[in-house]
């Protein structure tokens, strides 16, 4: 039985020569990262078009499957939804986004802002656990593999520390990737929730990242290498419960970082490059059309609207239509009908997200 620590640990593991050495190879992917997405000015287009591809994987490994099509032609805004998959994913961006905006003003996470998170991934206000006989079973066997604290009191006695652990730098000085490895098991181990657990445990990931100021934007596809290496994930999760194996552990989520730095850098330099075509086709060929907010929009809505471009950029509807129907004339975009609305596809954009998402070359080598 996992005798749930209080944070931090007291572990010669978890800062050893090959933590550090992995370490330090994760913080120099994630550096250039950072100083990549500074390369695209509107900041907004990462935070939209990589926080959805984010909450996509991070659904898929709670079973959440929707397609780029489904989830494209949702809109938030207006709560219309392709289906339940398409609104889970949705609900998860509009979480991360939240916190993002709770982190930048506050520059903390509290228990209560992950209440909050949870309230919106699960679009529900149930809270905290209450009640006892929540068990973490095997899905095969049907094992009991993990029990978690079973009362509201001590729920919230392990989730205040680490409140604490995750703001207090002062109590453990330890590197902060590596003190992400050791929050994210801890979150994942208190279970603090009914369900959502491992969804707002990986915005939290994230969401730590801005508050070290190890990123400035939400854009680390940490979900999508816990996708494909899921049994792996599950493995080392509970081999640390069961084993104490905490250097496997921090060394998988440190390799998480490494390669999903360098996969969302490959990612940023192609939509920047297609912007700058793009750029170019409407300026050479309708110049009269082409505004910096206008090719901003083809690419925070990679399936863009007559009443997105509206909103963008403060015209009327003629105009609108105007703009989308001459950007399709010159292959900017392609124009599709389905049912009752009108979606103007950036081709390109969805391309290069579709082609990185079924993707499936990255290898976890401990």
């Amino acid at each position: 039985m996992y005798d749930l620590p209080l944070l931090p640990l007291d572990n010669q593991d978890i800062e050893s020569k090959i933590v550090l050495r992995k370490t330090a190879l994760a913080r120099s992917a994630l550096a250039e990262l950072k100083g990549v997405a500074v390369s695209i000015p509107n900041q907004s287009i990462l935070i939209s078009t990589l926080s959805l591809q984010e909450a996509k994987d991070s659904a898929a490994i709670e079973n959440i499957i929707t397609t780029h099509d489904e989830l494209y032609r949702s809109d938030a805004q207006t709560l219309h939804f392709t289906n339940r998959a398409a609104k889970e994913v949705h609900n998860y961006a509009h979480a991360l986004q939240t916190g993002y905006a709770i982190v930048k003003e506050a520059g903390y996470l509290s228990v209560n802002h992950i209440v909050e998170i949870h309230s919106l991934i699960e679009n529900h206000t149930s809270g905290l656990r209450k009640l006892p006989g929540t068990e973490l079973k095997n899905q095969q066997t049907g094992e009991i593999v993990y029990t978690p604290p079973q009362h509201y009191d001590t729920i919230v006695h392990y989730l205040r520390n680490l409140e604490e652990y995750i703001n207090d730098h002062k109590i453990d000085d330890s590197d902060p990737l590596i003190k992400m490895a050791i929050i994210h098991h801890q979150f994942e181990s208190i279970h603090p929730f009914y369900d959502g657990n491992g969804r707002v445990g990986r915005i939290i990931n994230l969401l730590y990242l801005v508050q070290q100021q190890l990123l400035d934007i939400p854009i680390l596809y940490i979900s999508r290498y816990i996708n494909q290496h899921k049994a792996e994930y599950y493995r080392l999760l509970q081999n640390v419960r069961i084993k104490g194996e905490w250097q496997e552990w921090i060394l998988f989520i440190l390799d998480a970082v490494e390669t999903m730095s360098r996969q969302t850098i490959d990612i940023i330099h192609g939509i920047k490059l297609s912007m700058q075509n793009h750029k170019n086709t409407i300026r050479d060929k309708r110049p009269k059309i082409y505004s910096q907010d206008l090719l901003n929009n083809i690419f925070r809505h990679p399936y863009t609207k007559i009443e997105f471009v509206m909103a963008d950029l403060s015209v009327s509807r003629p105009t609108a239509v105007r703009y989308l129907s001459e950007l399709v004339d010159i292959g900017v975009l392609i124009k599709e009908k389905r049912g009752k609305d009108n979606y103007y596809i950036n081709r390109d954009i969805v391309s290069l997200l579709a082609s990185v998402s079924d993707s499936s070359s990255m290898q976890y080598t401990p």
